[in-house]
C-alpha cells in the first residue's frame, strides 16, 4: 500500500490531533454498523482506523473524505478511539501535500475564496450585509443586546436569504435589540478546517474573534448549528468564551417567556430532521421541538432514526462542497423516511441539511408532495 507521507509523520500527525486514542481500537465494527455510508455503498471507518495505525493510509484515495462526521461511530464506540479526529488529522496531511482526488476539488476554489473574501462561495465581502438592506435591520453596536451571526450561505444563497430574512422578522417582532456585522463577518471556519486548511481556519477565527472583540460583543445567536459548534467549542481554543446561542435556543426561550407571540394554525403535520451538529455533538434536541410544538394547529410526527440516532444529510465534514453521485445521497433516504412519516413539510434548523434536502426534492421528484422548511420560516408565518 502506498502512502504519500512518511509513516512518522502519520502517526505524529494522528497523535497530535486524538492522543493515542486510535490505538485502543480492537476492530470490534460498531463503528461500520451506524455509518450511513454503509446504507448507500460499501465503506469502512474501522479498516481507516486499523490502516493509520500503522501509518499505511491512502492519503491520495477517496474514503478519508468520505466521513461528514456526523458523529455517529465516536457516540457507539466503546473504546473512545475518536475516530472523526483521526480521519481529519489524515485529511491534514493530505492538503499539505496537495494530494486530493477529483471529489474534492471543488473544496480547492471554496478554500480560494474564503481567503480571499471570507466566504466560500467566491461572492464579494463588502455584500455580505445586502440581504438585510430592506429590512430595517442595524449595524451591530456593543450595547445591543445580542449580534446575529448570519453565516455565510444565509448572507449570499438565494434560498438561504429567506431563513435569515425570517430571523430578522421574528427578532424584530419579539422586540430583540440586535444587530449585523455585514462585510465585517468572515466565515467560522469549521467547514475548511473539516477537510484539513487548519491554517485557513485559524486565519479566520482569529479575524472574527478580533472582530467581535473590537466590537464589545458578547452575546452571538446564530443560525447555523456548524457555526454554533465552532465558536462555543473550537474557539476557546484561542482563549476566548462568547456566549452563543442557536436560534432554536432563542426562539424557545423568546416563547416560553413570553416575548414572542403567536398565532394562527398553521394545520400541517410536521417532522423535524435533528442536524448532526445541533443534535450528537451539542445535545440540542428539546428545544426545536418545543417551539414546534408551541405552533397551533401543527402535528409533530417522528422519522425513522430521530434525535441522537438522526441519519446525517450528508453535508457535515466539508461534504457540502464536494460531489455525491445521487444513487450515494443521504438526503434521499431522508426524505424517504419523512414521506413514510406521513409529514407534509420536514423541517430542520440547519442550512446544509435544507440544501441536501432540496436537491434531493428534484431527484425524488418530491416538490408537490414534501415542502422543506427552516423552523424559522414556520414561526414567520405564526406571527
Amino acid at each position: 500500500m502506498e502512502t504519500v507521507a512518511p509513516f512518522k509523520e502519520v502517526i505524529e500527525e494522528i497523535k497530535e490531533a486524538s492522543g493515542e486514542a486510535f490505538r485502543f481500537c480492537f476492530q470490534c465494527g460498531l463503528c461500520d454498523t451506524v455509518c450511513p455510508w454503509n446504507r448507500v455503498r460499501q465503506f469502512s471507518i474501522r479498516k481507516i482506523i486499523r490502516e493509520a495505525t500503522f501509518g499505511l493510509t491512502e492519503i491520495e484515495g477517496e474514503d478519508i473524505w468520505r466521513c461528514t462526521t456526523c458523529g455517529r461511530c465516536p457516540d457507539r464506540c466503546p473504546r473512545g478511539v475518536k475516530q472523526v479526529e483521526v480521519g481529519m488529522s489524515l485529511r491534514r496531511i493530505a492538503s499539505e501535500y496537495e494530494v486530493f482526488p477529483a471529489s474534492v476539488k471543488s473544496a480547492r476554489t471554496a478554500r480560494a475564496s474564503l481567503i480571499s473574501e471570507g466566504n466560500p462561495l467566491q461572492f464579494d465581502r463588502n455584500k455580505r450585509g445586502d440581504w438585510a438592506k430592506d429590512l430595517g435591520v442595524k449595524p451591530f453596536t456593543k450595547d445591543m443586546e445580542a449580534l446575529y451571526f448570519v453565516g455565510c450561505y444565509l448572507s449570499f444563497d438565494p434560498r438561504m436569504k429567506k431563513i435569515a430574512t425570517a430571523t430578522a422578522n421574528i427578532l424584530k417582532k419579539a422586540r430583540v435589540n440586535f444587530g449585523i456585522l455585514g462585510a465585517k463577518e468572515s466565515c467560522c471556519g469549521e467547514s475548511i478546517r473539516k477537510i484539513g486548511s487548519e491554517d485557513v481556519f485559524q486565519s479566520l477565527a482569529k479575524e472574527n474573534i478580533k472582530t467581535f472583540i473590537d466590537n464589545g460583543v458578547k452575546k452571538i445567536i446564530v443560525s447555523s448549528p456548524h457555526c454554533y459548534h465552532t465558536f462555543k467549542n473550537e474557539y476557546p481554543e484561542f482563549m476566548v468564551n462568547f456566549e452563543v446561542v442557536h436560534i432554536t435556543q432563542y426562539l424557545s426561550e423568546l416563547i416560553e417567556t413570553g416575548r414572542l407571540e403567536l398565532s394562527g394554525e398553521f394545520g400541517k403535520k410536521v417532522t423535524y430532521h435533528d442536524p448532526c451538529y445541533l443534535g450528537r455533538h451539542n445535545k440540542i434536541y428539546d428545544e426545536p421541538r418545543n417551539v414546534l410544538k408551541a405552533v397551533s394547529g401543527l402535528e409533530l410526527v417522528e422519522m425513522a432514526d430521530w434525535g441522537k440516532d438522526s441519519l446525517c444529510c450528508g453535508g457535515g465534514g466539508g461534504r457540502i462542497w464536494m460531489d455525491t453521485p445521487k444513487e450515494e445521497r443521504f438526503s434521499d433516504l431522508r426524505l424517504v423516511q419523512a414521506k413514510k412519516a406521513g409529514a407534509k413539510v420536514l423541517a430542520t434548523a440547519c442550512p446544509y441539511c435544507i440544501t441536501n434536502f432540496e436537491e434531493s426534492m428534484l431527484n425524488l421528484e418530491y416538490d408537490d408532495v414534501l415542502e422543506v422548511k427552516d423552523i424559522t420560516e414556520i414561526i414567520q408565518e405564526m406571527i
